[in-house]
C-alpha cells in the first residue's frame, strides 16, 4: 500500500518540529534535509492524484 499524502504532511510536520528542537546545528540540518526530502515526495504524490484523476475523467494527460 502507498503511503497517503496525510502521512507525508505528517512526517513534514515532524521534521520540522524535530529541527525547532534540535540543539545542535549538524541535527537541525539533518532534520531540515529530511523535511525537504518528505516535500518533495508529497509533491510527487499530489501531482501522481492530479494525473490519475485526469486519467479517470477522461481528459488528455500532457
Amino acid at each position: 500500500m502507498r503511503p497517503t499524502a496525510d502521512f507525508y504532511e505528517q512526517q513534514i510536520g515532524l521534521c520540522g518540529r524535530q529541527a525547532e528542537a534540535a540543539g545542535l546545528s549538524n541535527q537541525r540540518a539533518m532534520y531540515l534535509r529530511a523535511q525537504a526530502a518528505w516535500q518533495k515526495l508529497a509533491n510527487t504524490e499530489a501531482a501522481s492524484q492530479a494525473e490519475r484523476a485526469k486519467r479517470q475523467a477522461g481528459q488528455p494527460v500532457a
